[in-house]
């Protein structure tokens, strides 16, 4: 029996937790747990052996770090023989990607592609050694999860189940929120989607609940056993069995299909949790009729309420623009994106149809650019199927894709794309006769776009009907054809509507009182989005636009910049309008009063707003790099002799762990806030992090741990530093940590993020 058949149709357990079992079997603490597929390989189907007399549907290999192909090759092995001897029926061997470490560009310095080939590399082994599913879990940033789920679609057959980690505020690390997380794993073909790691059961609970809001595939769910605590240098997890399998039921009947256990959990855990659950009937997964596209972090939902979609970054009939992409002038590409957004957009149109450039090349780049500054979803508006296919690929999110039309050579190139990557289609009333004159032959050919599109396994809530505006100037009744053919379509097809609004008043005066009456009226008729000007006060006015676009249409309309435009080109991350301020407010002002006036308040104002939950972790991050842009400008004006000395600070991960994401966010921030930070790296021995807090006299250490089977060694390090009475402060981080963890481990101060850091380095450094 094939595992695939099974899925959402039967209630199937996962194991529990392999590091908890790894440190019971006797793995040391800072040992990286792949290496006991092959020096303890006993030891490892023993614990598998555990979770299969438990009861376990899945086993998964302990392969969740290991990028070497040996160590892979070999934990799979191991579980298929596990799985294999067990002489039990519906039991699987799965293969296990865990995250890399590291965060993607332009985030941090691994690129999409070199990650989808690690996890290719992952995948093709698991697939080779008798896996008969792969499970990518504890992901934080959608963009990997991204690589991962595509390197395991087209590297294998196997049903692919993906499992994103949360925050306390509902959200990943880089700032997708669960319904966010839906639109991008579903729409790239995962076969289950849920969640695992972060919290016990009960904060999973209303995860899952949102997760059967929107998905229309089986969930997964995976919680913690409570928090974790340390006893005599070991993590323990304090859920007893028996309350843990009482939570996970409730879990069950929110709608997850697939149950198990992560960090802390054991046998007797999955035991209870199988006989108290086996007989719990999940609510049955069904086709949820949402029309989503989504950024890497905000996702817009057509239909409920209408969309605005900003047309300004299309080189037709802007002059501006078509320079900016021919001279590969990116900041005014950036700068117009933000503008359109603050202007009050809700999705962004991105055209870079020039014949002069080479179009492959240039789209993917605007949108990586695009998406350094906004967190809008894009429309990715183009006839060049490469062009087309090379965005799909590296866009973080589900995009909006323009165009597919009625003729078979479109719909034979587009819908593959669509199907392979997700994105919601636009589909355009046109075929191989031309523009139908009829809103009966435009519903015809909206029809048999939708047909063929379900045929290829695209759902009707995935398209956008484009009854295509076309200009009055030539046919006075043009208007009217288009309305009525929206309208029609609407009513009869239930599908979503969008039109590209301004091409009612080609040829014709006063355009913007044109194109709002037909606006306003194209709403009235049912009109979902519309591509339209969004600097158009009477578009904004027909459209109903957010109430506040005034303000920020003076923003936008390109008013004189003065000197607080600094603080908010550092906090929309744009890199090259900081440096270019910079330089001018140095003409004026001292580099030190440009810090202190303007680049530490506007840090400040980013710090704020990612604490409260307002902007998140890209943002940060980008802010942060456009605030370094500043600062290189000023490097040049400041004399050495006259800069102060900065405050050094240690940054580690811990030895055995090789999770850079968290340490290496810190080091971003704490720089851009005038540290020097002296970065020791991953996997790095307790004995080098005391030997260097010495030598450089420093006054702070911070250190990294995302795994359960590492946080020994952060203990151990904290231990040896007091040893020494080294005399510094040590501030720790981690997915695995709490508050209460961290002082049980001796640590002075635990950070529950990046910014938590830097908030304490100030204190210490006053």
């Amino acid at each position: 029996m094939y595992l695939k058949d099974l899925l959402g149709r039967e209630l199937l357990f996962l194991d529990g937790a392999m590091g908890t079992m790894l440190q019971k079997a006797g793995l040391a603490g800072g040992k990286s747990p792949e290496l006991w597929n092959i020096e303890e390989p006993e030891k490892i189907k023993n614990i598998h052996r555990e979770f299969l007399d438990a009861g376990c549907n899945i086993i998964t290999a302990n392969t969740f770090c290991a990028h070497e192909e040996k160590y892979m090759a070999a934990g799979v092995r191991l579980t298929r023989e596990a799985v294999d001897a067990s002489g039990r029926e519906k039991v699987f061997a799965a293969v296990e990607l865990g995250p890399l470490g590291k965060l993607l560009e332009p985030m941090g310095d691994v690129s999409f592609e070199d990650a989808y080939d690690i996890f290719a590399r992952m995948t093709r082994t698991g697939a080779d050694e008798g896996a008969d599913a792969i499970i990518i879990e504890t992901m934080s940033d959608i963009y990997e999860m991204k690589a991962a789920l595509l390197a395991a679609k087209e590297n294998c057959s196997l049903p692919v189940i993906a499992s994103m980690t949360f925050e306390k505020n509902g959200k990943v690390l880089t700032g997708a929120d669960v319904k966010t997380a839906v639109t991008v794993l579903e729409g790239l073909g995962a076969d289950v989607i849920g969640t695992n790691c972060g919290f016990g059961p009960d904060q999973i609970v209303p995860l899952i609940r949102e997760f059967a809001a929107y998905s229309s595939v089986p969930l997964m769910a995976n919680p913690n056993a409570g928090l974790p605590r340390s006893v005599d240098g070991t993590t323990v997890y304090d859920m007893p069995p028996d309350t843990f399998a009482e939570k996970t039921a409730e879990i069950v009947r929110s709608g997850a299909w697939l149950i198990g256990g992560c960090c802390g959990t054991t046998p007797e855990h999955l035991k209870c949790e199988i006989s108290l659950c086996r007989d719990i009937l999940p609510p049955e997964t069904e086709e949820k009729q949402h029309t989503l596209a989504s950024s890497f972090s905000h996702t817009v939902e057509i239909g409920p309420k209408h969309a605005v979609i900003g047309e300004k970054i299309n080189p037709t009939g802007n002059p501006e623009v078509k320079k900016a992409l021919k001279e590969n002038d990116m900041a005014f590409i950036k700068e117009l994106a933000v503008k359109q957004q603050q202007a009050g957009a809700d999705i962004l149109d991105v055209n870079t149809g020039l014949p002069e450039i080479d179009e492959t090349e240039v789209l993917p780049r605007v949108v990586r650019e695009i998406q350094s500054v906004s967190d809008l979803p894009l429309v990715l508006d183009t006839s060049n199927m490469k062009a087309m296919e090379k965005a799909m690929r590296i866009y973080n999110g589900k995009p909006i894709v323009n165009s597919v039309n009625g003729k078979d050579s479109s719909m034979n190139k587009v819908f593959p794309l669509a199907k392979k990557y997700g994105g919601v289609l636009i589909g355009l009333t046109l075929d191989e006769k031309g523009i139908p004159g009829t809103p009966e032959g435009r519903l015809a050919i909206a029809s048999k776009i939708v047909e063929r599109a379900g045929a290829c396994g695209i759902r009707k809530k995935d398209i956008l009907i484009d009854a295509l505006t076309m200009t009055i100037s030539v046919d006075k009744n043009a208007g009217e054809t288009t309305l009525a053919s929206l309208e029609k379509i609407k009513k009869e097809l239930g599908v979503c509507t969008v039109l590209g609004v301004s091409n009612i008043s080609f040829g014709l005066p006063d355009r913007d009182s044109t194109n709002a009456a037909f606006y306003a009226e194209a709403k009235r008729r049912g009109l979902d989005a519309g591509i339209i000007d969004p600097f158009s006060k009477k578009m904004t006015d027909a459209g109903n636009c957010r109430s506040d676009y005034r303000k920020a249409l003076e923003k936008a309309s390109g008013s004189k910049e003065d000197a607080s435009d600094l603080k908010e080109a550092i906090k929309e991350g744009l890199r090259e309008k900081a440096r270019k301020l910079t330089g001018e407010l140095l003409e004026q002002k001292a580099p030190l009063d440009v810090i202190d006036g303007f680049i530490v308040p506007a840090l400040n104002g980013v710090g704020d707003d990612f604490e409260k939950g307002i902007s998140f972790l890209p943002q940060l991050l980008m802010s942060a790099e456009a605030a370094q842009s500043s600062f290189d400008v000023l490097k040049s004006a400041m004399r050495s002799d006259s800069a102060e000395k900065k405050d050094r600070i240690i940054l580690a991960t811990v030895y055995g762990d090789i999770h850079d994401i968290g340490k290496n966010i810190v080091k971003i921030l704490l720089e851009n806030y005038g540290y020097e930070v002296l970065d020791l790296g991953k996997d790095v021995p307790p004995e080098k992090i005391a030997d260097t807090a010495e030598a450089e006299n420093v006054k702070l250490v911070g250190l990294s741990a995302l795994m359960t089977t590492t946080v020994p060694s952060m203990e151990e390090t904290i231990g040896l530093l007091a040893a020494r009475g080294v005399g510094c402060r040590v501030v720790v981080g981690g997915a695995v940590l709490s508050k209460e963890y961290a002082e049980k481990i001796g640590a002075d101060f635990y950070a529950k993020d990046a910014m938590a850091t830097v908030r304490y380095a100030q204190e210490i450094f006053r």
